[in-house]
This record gives C-alpha cells, structure tokens and sequence, in this order.
C-alpha cells in the first residue's frame, strides 16, 4: 500500500510480555495490549505518520479483530501521527485524559519545541517539529473517571503530567507492568543516531532517562510523575521511545532517576527551565 517503501525497515516488534507488544515506528513505540488471538485488545498511541499500514498489519497478524479502543498517552505529532487513518478504517472510539483534549480537538496547539535545550540533532531541529492539534471531533472522549481503561480490564490509567499537561501512563497492578508513554524513556532522545539506532542504553549506560526535553514544559510535574512511577515498582516497563525494560535493572534506575531527577533529566538552559 502508499506506506510500504516508507516503512520497509523501520519497523521492530518487542514482545515485553505475552500480552504486551510493542511496535517501533521509526522512533516512537505503539503498543498492543491483548492476548494473541484474542477479539479483546487495546492500541495505545499510533506512532508516526505513514505507518498506518504497519500497524494494521501486525493487529491482523495478533488479533481477531479491530481494537476495542485507541487509548493516546498524549498528543505529540510523534504519538497521534496515524491515528485518524486507524479510527477511519477501524471506527474504533479513541481516549485520553481531559487535559489532552484540546490539543487533539483542534482547539489548542502545543507550546512550541524548544531547541535550546541541547543534547543533539533531534533536539536541535526540534523547531522542525509539529506542535499545531489535530482535530479528532467526536471520535475521542475523555478517559473513565474511575481509573479504568477500556477494553483492558486489570489496567488503569495515570495521570502523569509534565511532558504535556494531560500525559498518562497504563499500569496494571497485580502483574507490575506499565505502559510508560513518554513520562521517563530508555534512549537519550535528544541523540539522532542512538534514536535512529535504537540502541538499548538502558543495558549499555545503566541509564534511564526523562521525557524528552525539547517537548517537555513542566520539569516540576514531570519529577513528581517520575516519583510516582518508580514508587509502583515496576517489573517490566515499556516506554513511548526505546526498548522495554525489566525487573531490578528497571526499579534501581527508576528510583535513581526519581531521587536525581534534576541533574538527570532537567536540561540546564532552555524556554521552560
């Protein structure tokens, strides 16, 4: 299809557990919740524009069905790329927490990306980046009140500020896993060619990072969502950019960032600092 040269390659698929896969799409992850085979699974985020096709197949492949919901962890250019393709071909009801709302409603851009904050190429091109909201209309309703997230009993959603105002994280108590969007990630995204190469730093570095700081704007929310996260204790953790991770090497470094957040994550100039 008018995808395929596009993507050919730039795909990869990470199973983190047998009922949490996720998809690489260049360099953000789509993740799929649901038991292979089943009716009943859930898409979290859509990744980049033009991998509509990739990510259909692989539902097709692992599914029996279209997704009960399209859950958005936010609203970045980078998480809601092919979501209007998906929800025209699916007709499945997408969520995200309010505060999202009117960044993907059309009623709110974000702030802008801020270069300034250093750290490499895909931070210093990051005024390239889109931040204008997408229009999804009455495709897309706030997120149950209750905690709940549809079409995946067992997990909830978090509301984890500070990447964006209404971030959420997925988390599913009893089994320790999360769904981390972009509230810490497992690549220095600010890098091109550790991005581009999605090299595994997390094994490499023994470093977890924060959000990415070119779009981040509230560095205070982001620490305290930071905190909360690492205080779940975590046994395996996918996140929006880099591989998954697991077990003792997730929680010690989760709580490393968590207790040394600023020097850690908070870049040391830029337009939100």
């Amino acid at each position: 299809m008018a995808n395929h040269l596009f993507t050919e390659g730039m795909t990869a698929n990470e199973e983190a557990a047998p009922d949490l896969l996720s998809l690489r799409t260049l360099f953000v992850n789509v993740c799929f919740i649901g038991e292979p085979g089943s009716r009943a699974w859930v898409l979290v985020d859509t990744g980049m524009t033009g991998f509509t096709d990739s990510i259909i197949s692989l539902a097709e492949k692992r599914f029996t069905g279209p997704p009960i919901a399209i859950v958005l962890t936010h609203g970045h250019f980078d998480h809601v790329g092919s979501v209007i393709e998906l929800v025209q071909h699916w007709g499945a009801p997408v969520y995200a927490h309010p505060l999202e709302l009117p960044y993907l409603t059309g009623m709110k851009d974000y702030q802008k990306p801020d270069p300034g904050v250093g750290g490499g190429l895909l931070s210093g091109i990051s005024f390239l980046y889109p931040n204008d909201a997408i229009d999804l209309d009455d495709r897309i309703a706030p997120l149950p009140q209750d905690g709940s997230v549809p079409g995946a009993p067992g997990w909830k959603w978090l509301h984890t500020p500070g990447h964006t105002p209404g971030h959420v994280s997925l988390f599913h108590e009893r089994r320790r896993l999360l769904v981390a969007g972009d509230a810490f990630i497992t690549v220095k995204q600010e890098a091109a060619l550790t991005v581009i190469l999605q090299e595994k730093e997390i094994s490499q570095k023994k470093e977890i990072h924060g959000p990415p700081a070119y779009f981040t704007t509230d560095w205070q929310a982001a620490q305290r969502s930071v905190a909360m996260l690492a205080g779940l204790k975590p046994e395996i953790a996918v996140t929006g950019h880099g591989h998954s991770m697991h077990g003792m090497e997730l929680r010690n470094q989760l709580e490393r960032l968590a207790a040394d957040f600023e020097r850690i994550a908070v870049p040391k100039q830029g337009r939100y600092v």
